[in-house]
């Protein structure tokens, strides 16, 4: 890493960015981190110091591959307004369906190491909306982490214990940490996890996110507003994604609460999540096992004997249909064969009741 680029190592900059940047580097481009985009322009950080420039260049029809907070990019060096030429090929990418009809994906994170999932413990868990989370992290190519914040609300030790097993549960794989950034519970662990690379911190309005990014930044960055006593949640604190460097190593990208987190292709993350379920299913007695009716099913039968919670099923089925119905918005292969597994399964039933007349008759 030559010293001209030392002043990005804060910022997650090592020497296979510098590889993959040598080509924009050998034309005078500069390289640079996005920390923040803005309705076409974004802020970028460059050994030279922050600049601002314009996304024209890089504006495609394709939402997934717009300029991102995270992104790595060639900045011209000089212009008024300067524009980024590129974006280097992203490690990772954290990407949720919109909650538009027309079955677009949107980019909420690029580069990122670690998707911390906030989940407030100030109100009732949601472990289904955890599992979501979860998948989406998974999918990403981050490593999920789990921070349940607001520990000193829980009255005891005992209960927040309970609450910690409850997460594990659904969270094969996954750190489950808790902290409380008003008493600085916690902190000292998160931080250290989080300096290893960039982290996404993800939840629900009222999650506690922009508490949690001022204790790990030892400032009061990010604006705080208080959650609602009726239902615990929270306005919008954070409206963009704001990458930061952390004080103790690493950098965070703080995103504004998420009321809506639809999956998006995500049918590897699902199945990480519920790794249990997939491992039954090996056991099956059908390769295309469907785990609802069919005889000798391992997944079932996990259900009635009090091995796999039916809950844990119930998640597990409706994540991956409504996965499905994702991607054969956008997949004409994947309608095809939702219809012909539809046919199919039609025409099994209509034999069966044909059974059952005969045999009456």
């Amino acid at each position: 890493m030559t010293s001209s680029f030392s002043a990005l190592a804060p910022y997650g900059w090592d020497t296979s960015w510098a590889d993959a940047f040598a080509p924009y580097d050998a034309e005078g481009l500069l390289a640079g981190r996005v920390v923040r985009v803005d309705r076409g322009q974004c802020d970028v950080v460059t050994a030279g110091g922050p600049v601002r420039a314009d996304t024209a260049f890089v504006t495609p029809h394709d939402p997934l591959r717009v300029v991102c907070t995270g992104d790595w990019v060639a900045v011209e060096p000089t212009g008024d307004p300067r524009y980024v030429r590129t974006y280097l090929p992203r490690r990772s990418a954290f990407v949720r369906s919109t909650s538009s009809k027309r079955a677009e994906g949107q980019i909420l994170a690029a580069n990122v190491d670690y998707a911390v999932v906030a989940v407030s413990l100030a109100t009732e868990l949601d472990l289904g909306r955890v599992e979501r989370f979860l998948a989406l992290a998974w999918e990403s190519g981050a490593q999920p982490v789990v921070v349940l914040t607001k520990a000193d609300l829980v009255p005891d030790a005992v209960t927040l214990g309970h609450l910690v097993q409850d997460v594990e549960t659904v969270a094969p794989g996954v750190a489950v940490l808790t902290v409380s950034s008003a008493l600085g519970e916690g902190l000292d662990v998160l931080a250290a996890v989080l300096s290893g690379g960039t982290s996404v911190l993800l939840g629900q309005s009222g999650a506690g996110k922009s508490t949690l990014a001022n204790a790990l930044l030892g400032e009061d960055v990010m604006d705080v507003q208080a959650i609602r006593d009726v239902d615990g949640k929270g306005r919008h604190t954070t409206t963009t994604r704001n990458l930061l460097a952390l004080p103790g190593g690493g950098v965070l990208i703080d995103t504004p609460g998420l009321r809506g987190v639809g999956l998006w292709d995500a049918e590897s993350g699902v199945g990480q999540v519920f790794a249990e379920i997939e491992a039954l299913a090996a056991d099956c007695r059908f390769h295309d096992c469907a785990h609802l009716a069919e005889p000798g099913c391992a997944v079932l039968g996990a259900v009635d004997s009090g091995e796999l919670p039916e809950r844990r099923l119930d998640s597990y089925r409706k994540l991956l249909r409504e996965n499905q119905r994702i991607v054969a918005k956008s997949d004409a292969r994947v309608r095809a064969e939702i219809r012909k597994e539809w046919k199919r399964r039609g025409a099994e039933g209509r034999a069966a009741m044909e059974a059952k007349r005969g045999g009456r008759r």
